[in-house]
């Protein structure tokens, strides 16, 4: 059986986009390395998730991520929730 991903669709894109600049400006001025391994995860996938290559990251990583950057998940959902969609 083949799995196939269904398309993001734009809403889902900006939303992932306004993602990863919360987390950039989060992280200041701490490497994404000691970020990263604060939340259990690769530099890699938090490169992913901040540059918008991963839009729609697990509910799980972005908890991780939240909690190693001090953020509340009311916090990003504030922020990262497209008005008018």
């Amino acid at each position: 059986m083949v799995m196939v991903r269904t398309p993001l669709t734009p809403e889902e894109h900006e939303r992932g986009e306004r993602l990863g600049q919360l987390l950039r400006e989060a992280r200041g001025s701490r490497t994404m390395a000691d970020v990263a391994a604060s939340a259990g995860l690769s530099a890699e996938t938090l490169r992913k998730i901040e540059t918008g290559r991963a839009p729609t990251p697990a509910f799980f990583t972005v908890a991780a991520l939240a909690r190693a950057l001090g953020l509340s998940m009311d916090d990003i959902a504030g922020r990262c929730v497209l008005i008018g969609v």
